[in-house]
């Protein structure tokens, strides 16, 4: 399976059991080039990481391997994205801690900006975060919690209503949970039963 940024999306979750025994992770894609000098220069070719798995190494079970079968077919092989609950990477907290609204550094309010994208930030890196799980966003406005805001969580963009945009220069914090978008990198599902 690979992250997928389309627009072919089902709004259901891989099974979280499996997703528990996958491998796998980021990738990045760089250009490395070797100048007549014999120096390199290095140009990064994508804005942002994708993630690969493989989920098979999740599967223990007859059982596992039906609902593997049954969730390839409705998504059709490759055809259509789903939600992946990446089991080394998924909230705004650090490993074992809980999520808080404290957690990720978002945006400094400029007074009248309505909508602004969710991020989690990886030293100097800024990650969008596209499918936040539903009901685990958390927010704060220069340290206090804030409830006056809508979460699209098949966009991962938070808005304010006009009346509730946080004043300028105002920190807007937030801690989440979340899924990554992905589909199956095949059209072919083989499978064997050897014990």
């Amino acid at each position: 399976m690979s992250s997928e940024p389309s627009a072919s999306f089902h709004n259901v979750r891989f099974p979280l059991g499996i997703s528990f025994g996958a491998t796998g992770g980021p990738e990045w894609k760089n250009e490395i080039l070797t100048l007549v000098s014999g120096h390199e220069k290095r140009n990064a070719r994508w804005a942002h990481s994708r993630r690969h798995y493989d989920a098979g190494t999740g599967i223990r079970s007859l059982v596992d391997l039906r609902q593997v079968l049954s969730f390839f077919e409705a998504r059709r092989g490759s055809l259509y994205a789903f939600r992946f609950h990446d089991p080394f990477d998924n909230k705004s907290a650090n490993y074992n801690a809980e999520n808080s609204a404290y957690d990720q550094k978002q945006i400094i309010s400029d007074g009248k900006t309505e909508c602004f994208q969710l991020v989690k930030n990886y030293e100097d890196y800024t990650r969008p975060i596209t499918k936040p799980v539903e009901k685990s966003v958390k927010l704060a406005v220069d340290g206090a919690p804030f409830d006056n805001f809508e979460v699209d969580y098949l966009s991962g963009n938070i808005s304010f209503s006009p009346d509730d945009i946080p004043h300028a220069g105002a920190v807007i914090t937030a801690g989440f949970a979340f899924d990554v978008a992905v589909r199956f990198n095949t059209d072919q599902l083989l499978a064997s039963i050897t014990s």
